[in-house]
């Protein structure tokens, strides 16, 4: 079993779960992140006054799969998050070791 992490463009989230759904992913946690990569922030105007933004927002996604659909959630996230401009965002997969539905008892594979 696979977590595959992926960190994307707000904007982009929809599509993202839409590309998943269609292959056959039945669950994601998503959550509202701030960091910064390459880009390392950026400056805004507010009232008048020009600050600096060092941390972009960005939504942080983790998905459980089985080994033999890990590479195929991965092509279908960057496919549908890419939008060829810096910042859109890093896959990261880790192999689980263990996984448990709390309401059934069902462990590993089933669980997910």
């Amino acid at each position: 079993m696979k977590l595959i992490i992926a960190t994307i463009k707000p904007f982009k989230l929809e599509e993202v779960r839409e590309a998943l759904t269609g292959i056959g992913v039945r669950g994601m946690m998503v959550t509202e992140i701030k960091g910064f990569g390459a880009q390392s922030g950026h400056t805004e105007i507010y009232r008048g006054a020009e600050y600096a933004v060092n941390f972009v927002p960005k939504i942080k996604l983790e998905i459980g799969v089985a080994d033999s659909m890990a590479d195929q959630v991965v092509e279908t996230i960057a496919a549908a998050a890419k939008t060829g401009k810096i910042g859109d965002g890093k896959i990261f997969v880790v192999d689980i070791n263990q996984a448990m539905r709390v309401r059934t008892g069902e462990t590993n594979e089933d669980a997910l």
